[in-house]
């Protein structure tokens, strides 16, 4: 089950990509640093086809589509043979459609009223988006604290970086974060592969040390 695969993955780079030549080095960069999942934003004209080629080439990437707004999106993430699915926040229908195709799918949540609406869905992980605008690890405590007799797991996002990473990894029921510093636009943009590799090392032993 992916979803199973995800929560032993402690970090997910979330992936803006504007040119989908750089695909391959992209994935080669977060291999070399031991992390094998990947989250392919559709903030960009270039994601579908960088979702593909990673496919081809890294079929032992957990590839996930991200930022997923639409059945258009959903559908050619589905078609594309994706792995599971995020967004920022909560379409019953996109997540009706996923779960057609037995696809994994992560919806975004801010509210009380959004983790009931997840769990009627039978979503059980859920997005925390936007993590620190929102509030941070306080308010991820105090909305989960409701819900824990329900098996709720949170994967936080957005403005989650190696400063405060460990805050959100120590909460038992935070089994992933997502983190778009681990691989910015900039870095992909320029092609700092060795630094992206160098800062997923950094990354991945920081949360081994909290899951010792």
């Amino acid at each position: 089950m992916v979803l199973e695969e995800l929560i032993k993955r402690p970090i997910i780079p979330v992936i803006e990509i504007t040119d989908a030549d750089d695909a391959q080095p992209l994935a080669e960069a977060l291999l070399a640093g031991g992390l094998d999942v990947i989250e392919i934003t559709f903030r960009t004209a270039a994601a579908s086809e960088t979702i593909s080629r990673i496919k081809q080439a890294f079929p032992q990437m957990l590839l996930g589509a991200g930022t997923v707004l639409s059945h258009q999106q959903a559908n050619i993430a589905l078609d594309l043979g994706v792995d599971f699915g995020l967004a920022p926040g909560l379409n019953s229908e996109i997540v009706q459609t996923f779960r057609k195709h037995n696809t994994c799918f992560i919806p975004g949540v801010a509210t009380p009223t959004e983790i009931e609406k997840a769990l009627a869905l039978g979503c059980r992980m859920l997005k925390f988006f936007p993590a620190e605008a929102l509030g941070g690890v306080p308010l991820l405590k105090a909305l989960y604290g409701p819900y824990a007799s329900q098996g709720v797991l949170f994967c936080p996002t957005g403005g989650v970086n190696l400063q405060n990473l460990r805050h959100y990894l120590e909460l038992d029921w935070v089994k992933c974060v997502g983190g778009s510093w681990l691989a910015t636009k900039r870095l992909i943009t320029d092609r700092q592969w060795s630094t992206i590799t160098e800062q997923v090392r950094q990354a991945l032993a920081l949360a081994k040390e909290l899951m010792r």
